[in-house]
């Protein structure tokens, strides 16, 4: 088996095993881990964040994108263009501006202000599973890996404790995150960490 096919057999079993978590727990495990990253010191530094909106199979971020707006960072969510693969980083004022996009995912409307990646701060990622040492299985789209092979800052992957997997498969394309957060708390490299 390829690890293209591992990463597509594993992507099948992490999404069953998602759409078996209870309500209460997605709930529950959303808004630790909301808060966590929130309490992170690069977060509360950053200027300039970068952040999902997460649909109904991940994880909440609305905590996330509303904290940073009230403390007058700005934020910015991604914009999926035509090209495959290819998304770009939209400024927003207000949630009010998200536009239902090609996916069914709220976006930033076109309008918005786009950003490069190296004017980012602070990027929250989001991944099907990942490994306490930051490597991320994705949905397949690329999207994500083309966002870190070109930024430089801070970045977090958001993972409920229960789709953590060790074993996940790794290309040469695939650039590790150094910090994960669960609604258990920070791992840092693999290692748990504390938040100062």
């Amino acid at each position: 088996m390829t690890i293209a096919e591992e990463k597509k057999e594993m992507r099948r079993r992490i999404r069953t095993q998602e759409r078996e978590l209870s309500p209460r727990y997605k709930e529950q495990s959303a808004a630790a881990i909301a808060a966590l990253v929130c309490a992170l010191p690069d977060y509360r530094d950053a200027d300039t964040v970068f952040c999902f909106m997460g649909t109904a199979r991940e994880i909440d971020t609305r905590a996330i994108l509303n904290d940073a707006l009230t403390r007058g960072k700005r934020l910015c969510l991604p914009l999926c263009t035509a090209e495959p693969g290819i998304m770009e980083l939209r400024a927003v004022e207000s949630l009010d501006r998200l536009v239902q996009g090609a996916y069914g995912i709220l976006e930033p409307a076109p309008e918005c202000p786009r950003l490069m990646p190296d004017e980012v701060d602070f990027a929250v990622l989001p991944c099907l599973s990942c490994s306490r040492a930051g490597h991320r299985l994705g949905k397949g789209g690329g999207y994500y890996d083309r966002f870190l092979a070109a930024y430089r800052g801070s970045a977090v992957l958001l993972c409920r404790e229960q789709l953590l997997r060790e074993d996940i498969p790794v290309e040469p394309h695939d650039m590790p995150v150094p910090w994960v957060v669960t609604e258990s708390g920070l791992y840092e490299d693999g290692v748990p960490a504390r938040i100062e």
